[in-house]
């Protein structure tokens, strides 16, 4: 934001430039949805505005507020939430299992750096939006994914690119880090998603199109449900275990009670046991390898630069 505003007058901010601030600053510009413009640009630039106010250096502002589309919240149940593992690609594995467990938004799970994790405490600390950070208990689930992984320094979930390294004849990489969008939109699993919610079964739809330049149809599965409804599944969960919104609230890393209250009694508590046993790690059988089949996928195409790489790491 700032770099978009840079040296313009606090006012000369008006409706007009907060529309064109949308455009250059999120991933999806003036299409992003309007939970996403207040957040990652209306919220801070009144702050800001606000701030400047109450010191006399320009007018109270005033904008108008994006529309924000009531959706219906989803989550999943044991059952799906093995399938949906069990069908992803094995390096994005340990990260949908990280955010069922957690409850972490996408974003922190992404900037999660390994000096942040305690496998032995059981803990990872994760910076939340507003630059606060939240300790969180990793459950034992999560701890054998994270221990699947090869490396421990840097980012702890890294992206596998569709490249050759240097010498290699086929194959792939493990990268040092997903894309920063700097917290002003996601879609960096999106492809591996969609395929994962497509072998696990779980609602979505086809998208169909031809693309410019081609006469052929192009076919694309886009699931119902995005990456952030396993935050609701993480609450959705823990509420069912503990029927305490306070500690919900205090686990989830939200702010106020009203924001959990929605969590309450979504998830039947015939499914405690089931929810209990997923989370003790009884009920998957891929995590524990996940690791490995990253390496053992990459090993294929070129075995002598990712031990060397691995060496390095």
């Amino acid at each position: 934001m700032l770099l978009h505003f840079g040296t313009t007058r606090l006012d000369h901010i008006g409706q007009q430039e907060l529309d064109e601030a949308y455009k250059a600053i999120l991933t999806k510009g003036a299409q992003a949805s309007g939970a996403t413009k207040i957040r990652a640009v209306l919220t801070p630039l009144r702050a800001v505005l606000e701030f400047a106010a109450i010191r006399g250096w320009c007018s109270k502002p005033a904008f108008a507020r994006p529309k924000v589309k009531q959706v219906r919240m989803q989550f999943l149940r044991p059952a799906e939430a093995t399938a949906l593992v069990e069908a992803a690609a094995p390096h994005v594995q340990p990260l949908v299992i990280f955010l069922i467990g957690t409850g972490a938004r996408m974003s922190e799970a992404l900037e999660l750096d390994w000096k942040d994790v305690d496998l032995r405490g059981k803990r990872a600390v994760v910076w939340q939006k507003q630059d606060d950070e939240r300790h969180i208990d990793l459950p034992p689930v999560v701890v054998r994914a994270l221990e699947s992984l090869e490396w421990r320094t840097g980012r702890v979930f890294r992206p596998l690119r569709s490249r050759k390294p240097r010498g290699a004849l086929r194959g792939k990489e493990i990268g040092e880090a997903y894309h920063d969008t700097g917290r002003t939109g996601g879609g960096q699993i999106k492809t591996a998603w969609a395929t994962a919610c497509r072998k696990a079964g779980l609602p979505g739809h086809d998208r169909i199109w031809i693309p410019k330049g081609s006469n052929r149809q192009k076919v694309q599965f886009v699931p119902d449900l995005t990456p952030h409804c396993l935050r609701h599944t993480f609450a959705s969960w823990h509420y069912c275990i503990h029927r305490d919104l306070l500690k919900l609230k205090e686990d989830g890393g939200w702010h106020t009670i009203t924001m959990v209250a929605r969590y309450a009694k979504k998830m039947p508590e015939t499914y405690r046991a089931d929810v209990l046993m997923w989370l003790a790690g009884d009920k998957l059988h891929a995590p524990s390898s996940a690791g490995r089949n990253v390496q053992n996928w990459c090993n294929a195409g070129f075995p002598e630069i990712l031990s060397s790489k691995n060496k390095a790491l």
